[in-house]
């Protein structure tokens, strides 16, 4: 009988040491901080679809290392920046993170490693990982690739506008000094 995976519950060292692959879907109401980062609109956000691999590194010398591979997506209604309308974005996240024993060793690995070091725990919660990476992932500038409605651009402000077509009252000076009326 194969036991049942809990991502939220996640006992990381026994995923990775069984090289063992969860994968899943979760409505967007499940991650509320991801929740927030969408454009009320008519656009309906589509599931999380995430995926976690779980490996063993073998190290000459020394214990292998724990490694979790991390893959998610989600397509995202947010508001398009340039006409300000529902646009929906596909966020995507990939990440590889690479398991130590405490905070001191991931704090003294974090600067020279070039992956991602996270602290074991036999309580990991992988759901708010997937979150946090999607979060991370989000685009900076949402933009449609061609805007389904024409804004108009402009450079000149309208208050402006609407006071250069009122007539100059130091124009009649001017027609004075070339001698024009």
């Amino acid at each position: 009988m194969e036991k049942k995976l809990d991502p939220s519950h996640l006992d990381v060292v026994a995923f990775a040491r069984d090289g063992a692959n969860l994968q899943g879907q979760s409505p967007l109401g499940t991650l509320p901080r991801l929740l927030d980062e969408q454009f009320a609109g008519d656009l309906q956000a589509g599931q999380v679809l995430w995926r976690l691999m779980g490996r063993l590194v073998p190290q000459s010398g020394g214990a292998d290392q724990i490694w979790l591979d991390l893959q998610a997506s989600v397509d995202l209604p947010m508001q398009c920046q340039r006409c300000l309308t529902p646009v929906l974005e596909t966020v995507e996240a990939e990440r590889s993170f690479r398991f130590v024993a405490d905070e001191t060793t991931a704090a003294a690995l974090d600067d020279e490693a070039e992956e991602d070091i996270l602290v074991i725990s036999r309580d990991f919660d992988a759901l708010a990982l997937i979150e946090d990476e999607l979060i991370l992932s989000l685009p900076l500038v949402p933009l449609h690739e061609v805007c389904p409605k024409v804004m108009p651009m402009s450079a000149v402000d309208p208050e402006f506008e609407s006071e250069s077509a009122k007539p100059n009252p130091f124009g009649v000076l001017a027609g004075l000094k070339t001698g024009k009326s």
